[in-house]
């Protein structure tokens, strides 16, 4: 019963708006973290485990036995509520507070470090998925127009062997934007790595190649990295239970580094399928927020100007899973601006070479000149099947007689493309 009593010290605390989740859940004992989470308060557990679960497996107390007496009234009261809102199933009547959350299909990345696309479509196929749209057809799947790694379900798919990787499209597109290449000299930094995904699909692009370095500060989720990492097959990347921002760009251990993924911690006010939504925070005021906005933007713009330090690197992708302007494009006028970009020479990339199919881009409001607005990605809840994100890549360029020139480094042709071929293996003549 001690859990219970737990649960519901933690929603009082929530009430009396002492805290966000994150915070109140920090004060517990951590083996008591993930379970306490989902609750509401106490006779709402005791509730949901009578009506929809296995029951109560509390030790006997006055609160159960309340309940208990009313079980009989309980599961009639649930049965019109169904009946009322046109529903058949406790599934359907699960609301996760924001309707655009239930637009966005089940994405999974296909792990090409272990099998190709094209070894992935034939598997569900054969499964008895079609390969049509997920919204309409539920035994069915998609590939992303975007991703061509990327497909889409409506419902989960299997991923315990590290074959396929659940990720949110918009996570895709930093490490496809920064598109390192599948050579063995190539030299990259995920500088927060944490919980391995977009590691993983820059390993799965540099072909299992080269050296991917992943950085990570948080001894707790540096053992996650590590666990994904063995899961996804990444034999190129070595994990670092370091903070980046302490790294010495000038140590030669990282002098041949030539691309870095930057995913600092944000506002992360893009998500919409998450639990957050259930409760306000302590920053629902707008002073409060703007507080916090403005110590995050202050944060992530360190840690681009520290990427901008290393002095091999010729690309830079800055990426956030915020809405709001003062993370994104003010973060990166900010960093154009800088003495760092100044004397290294960064831009940002033409909206050729970052990701230029996609539609919606950066806000010419935000940030100066409209070329600025269209090098930059950003992703709509709501609108654009993802969750909301942000994506900005910097590129070095080299001056040579008054005349700027941007360095790019060339990848070797993907061949998971929607309509490409595998390659087929040559036989001895």
């Amino acid at each position: 019963m001690d859990f219970y009593f737990q649960a519901a010290n933690v929603l009082d605390r929530l009430d009396s708006k002492q805290g966000s989740i994150k915070s109140v859940l920090a004060s517990l004992p951590e083996s008591s973290r993930a379970r306490t989470a989902a609750c509401l308060n106490l006779a709402l557990v005791l509730v949901h485990d009578l009506l929809l679960s296995r029951g109560i497996q509390a030790g006997d107390g006055p609160i159960k036995q309340a309940i208990l007496r009313h079980k009989t009234r309980l599961r009639s009261e649930l049965q019109r509520i169904k009946i009322k809102r046109g529903v058949k199933s406790d599934h359907e009547l699960a609301n996760n507070g924001d309707a655009r959350a239930a637009r966005i299909p089940r994405y999974v990345r296909v792990n090409t470090c272990l099998w190709t696309t094209e070894e992935a479509i034939r598997h569900y196929q054969e499964k008895g998925f079609k390969l049509t749209d997920p919204v309409f057809v539920r035994v069915s799947f998609a590939q992303d127009e975007h991703i061509p790694d990327l497909l889409a379900f409506h419902d989960d798919a299997c991923y315990t062997t590290g074959k396929v990787i659940l990720q949110d499209k918009a996570s895709c597109f930093p490490a496809t934007v920064l598109a390192p290449p599948a050579r063995d000299d190539c030299v990259v930094i995920d500088a927060t790595a944490a919980p391995g995904n977009k590691t993983s699909h820059l390993s799965a692009l540099m072909a299992n190649m080269g050296k991917l370095y992943a950085f990570e500060r948080d001894q707790k989720r540096y053992r996650t990295l590590k666990a994904m990492l063995n899961k996804a097959g990444c034999k190129n990347a070595e994990a670092i239970n370091v903070d980046f921002l302490t790294v010495d760009p000038n140590d030669p251990k990282y002098g041949r580094v030539t691309h870095i993924l930057l995913d600092p911690s944000c506002s992360g006010s893009g998500i919409v399928n998450r639990l957050d939504h259930l409760l306000e925070t302590e920053d629902d005021n707008a002073e409060g927020l703007d507080n916090r906005l403005n110590k995050l933007a202050s944060f992530q713009l360190m840690m681009i100007k520290h990427a901008m330090k290393f002095p091999a690197v010729q690309k830079i992708v800055y990426s956030t899973c915020s809405i709001h302007a003062v993370e994104n494009e003010q973060v990166v006028s900010q960093a154009l601006n800088s003495e760092e970009a100044t004397h290294s020479g960064f831009k940002l990339a033409p909206r050729a070479q970052a990701l230029p199919a996609w539609h919606r881009r950066g806000r010419e409001e935000d940030i100066a000149g409209k070329d600025h607005a269209e090098s930059l990605i950003r992703c709509s809840p709501g609108e654009d099947a993802t969750n909301g994100f942000f994506v900005a890549c910097f590129m070095k360029t080299q001056v040579t007689h008054g005349i700027e020139k941007t360095t790019t480094i060339k990848r070797k042709p993907s061949n998971t493309g929607p309509n490409s071929q595998r390659r087929k293996k040559r036989g001895k003549h």
